[in-house]
């Protein structure tokens, strides 16, 4: 139940139960004035004092778990009036005398203590130990805080939460009134939680007129980081104009006005692609140009390529392999052995981590000092695992620094190897590409592989697609399904997937295979079928860990078989427990599998990675995680980066393999039903593969072989680079 009234109340914070210190989102209890007990406030707040007294706006909520709660708005510092509180004021961090001069000053003045100090303030030199200097410091720290407040007045009431008001104070200092005042749209770029849409909220507040030519540049420039978002290296120019019209809500004259100024000052680059006007961000713009101009730097320099006996070769390594390779097997590696840059692309069980192990082989043999990396930390333990040599992930490999904020590993400090192996190529994003290729010395060779015909990387581009399809490098794809593979109906059923053909969904009861299918059209009947299938019959019939070896992947993140939905049911069947650690709305519990969706350089954990809470500890505000590798520990402020991993979105899963895979698959999904999706989640599966849902859902994906336009320039570049 909540009360939709905005209610204003005074007091003091008594206690802090909870802070996330990036977003200020807290939970305390508060000492109301004309209140017997304490309240319980929820809301983004800035860094306050419990010496502070405040005022909150607000409107009163019954949580159903936890009770009534006062949910704010507005949070205004106010100056204290009681001794008591005043000598805390003084004696706090805001103040920062220390208690026993603070004390000493309140008993001397009393009430009038902080007028004193503001508008008498040579009578302090009456207190023992207050010099003239600590008297104009201690007068400039009030002064300050009163600034502050009415900065922070300003800000609130023109539409910014109380946290993000105190980010804005502190960028901007005592320029913070007049920074906003001159240019709102500024705080889109400069303060990290306040983007285009809250900017303009605030500026309409301050009667920033919509036809402003800064606000039609700040929103340009919002439209083109949403599309970057949504994997599109650059946007047709008349597509874009009519995209930031219905957010900018102005004419298209001004619109495309505006556009031009934006690019003369460097802000986004417009250039002609495929006979149309094409707009990029610039820094997006330079990373596709460095994708292209370092590919044909590698291509070029062909004096340090090493010659081999082809036939002497490929005997000595099937021997050492004790394999005979398939023709196309035979291809791929004499073509690895002869290009600086070389593309090995296959679905599963064509034997693409024999041929990375030929490679490897031959190549250690002559001498050569080979790195081998992917995308993502899994994906680079299944490449050590499979290949039985240690493979980096790429940030590893090209060694991020935390301290200065980017890679050792550039075009100025080169790798040193002669060769390098980069499994999972698909997830590779225009931007990680652009950092690696800088870091290739000229005189090493590129070796890139990969399914093609999997999803595209989440982040902006289709550069493995990009650089096939420009056929500028050569390129060996596997099409042969070995016979250790063919009785493999994941196997299978992969490639009639991605051939566009029904997969084989009859099993006999009695006999024990690795792909099933389970009909059901009801939402709810899917989802208590999935936690039954988690909780009790994998376990019981396979032997599979509920929680560590199966893994739930779906196409969407919300809806009732979506992402969040499943990890709340999942959790509370495989994992109950009344001792619940939260975070905003999320709920971690020891025990739980839990994602990394953020790259964290400092803790050396990665966007993907996949572990599990090994210890809560409440009292400290801290939790550990067990990943493969390495423990972490998170506190508060750095809970934000993870999520329950019980079932995760199929995007998310891409470079990583599952023992268990069980996929949801309704018409619910339609907007995501495509081809490749369904053949991305069924290759994550390594000896169980469960699709639930129906027929006809499963029919749209595969016939959906038109996966979302994406628009990239990187293949015509490449065409027109030699």
């Amino acid at each position: 139940m909540e009360n939709t009234s905005t209610t204003e109340i005074s007091g003091h914070i008594d206690s802090v139960t909870y802070v996330n210190s990036d977003n200020g989102y807290t939970i305390a209890k508060f000492e109301g004035e004309g209140y017997s007990r304490l309240l319980t406030i929820v809301g983004n707040l800035p860094t306050v004092n419990t010496a502070q007294p405040l005022k909150l706006k607000g409107t009163w909520n019954v949580h159903p778990k936890y009770g009534e709660q006062f949910v704010v708005s507005v949070c205004i510092s106010l100056m204290p009036v009681t001794t008591k509180g005043i000598e805390s004021f003084l004696s706090s961090d805001v103040i920062g005398l220390r208690p026993p001069m603070a004390k000493k000053i309140v008993e001397r003045f009393g009430a009038e203590t902080l007028n004193i100090i503001e508008n008498s303030s040579d009578k302090l030199k009456e207190i023992k130990g207050m010099t003239i200097k600590k008297i104009i410091s201690l007068k400039q720290a009030l002064n300050t805080q009163k600034d502050n407040r009415d900065t922070l007045i300003f800000l609130q009431e023109n539409g910014v939460n109380a946290s993000c008001a105190s980010k804005i104070l502190k960028l901007y200092k005592d320029k913070t009134i007049e920074t906003v005042k001159e240019n709102p749209y500024r705080l889109a770029s400069d303060i990290f939680g306040i983007g285009f849409v809250t900017a303009d909220k605030i500026a309409e507040s301050l009667n920033v007129d919509k036809n402003s030519v800064l606000r039609a540049e700040a929103g340009i420039l919002y439209v083109l980081d949403q599309l970057f978002n949504n994997g599109h290296v650059y946007y047709p120019f008349d597509q874009l104009i009519p995209q930031c019209k219905k957010i900018l809500d102005i004419e298209n004259d001004k619109i495309i006005s505006a556009l031009e100024k934006i690019a003369e000052e460097k802000k986004v680059v417009i250039e002609i692609i495929n006979n149309e006007k094409a707009v990029y961000l610039t820094w997006v713009y330079n990373a596709e140009l460095d994708v292209s101009n370092n590919l044909k730097r590698l291509l070029i320099h062909t004096e340090n390529v090493k010659t081999f006996d082809e036939d002497f070769t490929i005997k000595w390594v099937q021997k050492e392999l004790e394999i005979e390779f398939a023709k196309n097997q035979t291809e791929a590696v004499i073509e690895a052995l002869k290009n600086k840059v070389m593309i090995i692309t296959g679905g599963p069980g064509t034997g693409k981590t024999t041929i990375i192990q030929a490679i490897i082989k031959v190549y250690m043999q002559s001498g050569s000092n080979v790195a081998l990396a992917a995308p993502t930390g899994r994906a680079a333990k299944r490449m050590t695992e499979a290949t039985g040599y240690t493979a980096k992930t790429i940030h590893r490999l090209l060694e991020f620094t935390y301290e200065a904020g980017g890679f050792k590993r550039n075009s100025d400090n080169p790798l040193e190897c002669d060769v390098i192996v980069i499994d999972e190529t698909s997830m590779i994003d225009t931007i990680l590409m652009s950092q690696l290729l800088n870091a290739i010395p000229t005189n090493a060779a590129l070796i890139l592989v990969g399914d093609i015909d999997q999803l595209p990387s989440v982040g902006a581009g289709n550069v493995f697609r990009d650089i096939i399809d420009s056929q500028l490098v050569k390129c060996v794809r596997l099409d042969e399904i070995f016979r250790q593979s063919k009785d493999s109906l994941i196997i299978q059923n992969a490639h009639r997937v991605n051939k566009g053909e029904f997969p084989i969904v009859t099993f006999e009861k009695e006999m024990p295979q690795d792909f099933y299918f389970f009909e059901l059209e009801e939402p709810e009947v899917i989802v208590e079928r999935i936690v039954s299938l988690c909780k009790e019959r994998i376990p019981q019939k396979f032997g599979y860990h509920p929680i560590t070896d199966i893994a739930v992947l779906t196409p969407m993140q919300k809806g009732m078989l979506g992402v969040g939905n499943l990890n709340i049911e999942l959790q509370t069947a495989l994992n109950p427990s009344n001792e619940d650690f939260l975070s905003g709305q999320k709920k971690f519990r020891k025990g739980d599998k839990v994602m990394q969706v953020i790259n964290n350089y400092d803790k050396d954990i990665y966007n993907g990675d996949i572990g599990r809470i090994n210890n809560i500890k409440a009292a400290l505000n801290e939790i550990t995680v067990d990943y493969d590798n390495h423990t972490v520990t998170y506190t508060y402020k750095d809970l934000d980066e993870l999520t329950l991993a019980y079932a995760m979105s199929i995007h998310k899963s891409q470079g990583s393999e599952f023992p268990v895979v069980i996929i949801p698959i309704h018409t619910s999904h339609y907007i995501m039903l495509q081809r490749n999706l369904l053949y991305t989640a069924i290759t994550r599966g390594k000896r169980l593969v469960v699709l639930i849902g129906s027929k006809k859902a499963i029919s749209i994906a595969v016939k959906n072989n038109t996966p979302m336009k994406r628009f990239s320039s990187l293949n015509f570049r490449l065409k027109n680079v030699l």
